[in-house]
């Protein structure tokens, strides 16, 4: 998938509220090893590093434009590269993702992956958007069947490919029970995003769920797709104001040394 960083970054206040909330999770400990997942433009990673000073955190993306972005950050302890999640190698104190393990299936193996490469002692903590129900996914989905040629048949959420991956707070902490967690914590929380219109519920959404289908497309397919898709929101949502509340789940937990 190819990701502007810009488009990300035009709601950057509404998609940092979440990441707020995720790190006041992490208890200050002497970690020595720190790995963000899904990194993107590097904020976050930079954050930890400079809380957690004597680690060693490395930030992990696939995106080549997020990456150039993310090593604008520097600090001695802090470092960037290039990789997919599911390739992940290494033992870590801290395995911290925020808003990237949505892109990834099967949550309940995803985890158990990752808690092999937490050492004894260390911290999981993630944050998800739960928002695959709300209609602005919904009308994405329906605008991608008119399209089904020009994407290949492809589609994030419908029968070829499955629901979202995202559970409950329930399910992940049952989940990391399982594991041999203890010290979990997994809670729902709303963000509320106020948005220009329909107009403005397209800009949020190109910024992360249209990003798969635009990477799909050529630019004047892409127009088109947007403009279908812009109708149906238009439709759904009217109004010159545009409320989204906008729900994560958060979860974090601790291995037992």
């Amino acid at each position: 998938m190819t990701w502007n960083p810009d488009q990300y970054h035009q709601f950057r206040a509404a998609r940092s509220a979440p990441a707020r909330d995720l790190q006041a999770m992490i208890p200050d400990r002497p970690f020595c090893e720190i790995v963000d997942l899904g990194c993107g433009t590097g904020e976050q990673t930079a954050q930890l590093a400079a809380r957690f000073a004597a680690a060693r955190v490395l930030g992990l993306d696939s995106s080549a434009e997020m990456l150039a972005r993310a090593r604008e950050h520097n600090a001695p302890n802090l470092r960037f590269a290039a990789s997919d999640i599911l390739e992940l190698e290494g033992d870590f104190d801290l395995i911290y993702s925020n808003a990237a393990l949505q892109w990834l299936p099967d949550h309940p193996a995803l985890l158990a992956r990752l808690w092999k490469h937490l050492r004894p002692g260390g911290v999981l903590a993630v944050q998800v958007p739960a928002n695959h129900d709300h209609a602005s996914h919904r009308l994405l989905s329906e605008t991608a069947d008119g399209f089904r040629t020009e994407l290949g048949g492809y589609t994030r959420f419908g029968p070829a490919h499955g629901s979202s991956p995202v559970l409950t707070p329930a399910a992940y902490a049952e989940t990391l029970d399982a594991l041999g967690a203890a010290e979990i914590t997994a809670i729902s929380k709303v963000y509320p995003v106020v948005l220009n219109g329909a107009a403005g519920l397209l800009d949020w959404t190109r910024g992360t769920a249209l990003v798969p289908y635009l990477s799909r497309l050529g630019e004047e397919d892409g127009r088109r797709f947007r403009a279908a898709y812009l109708e149906r929101l238009t439709a759904a949502f009217p109004g010159g104001r545009v409320f989204y509340g906008f729900t994560r789940v958060l979860f974090a937990a601790h291995r037992p040394a």
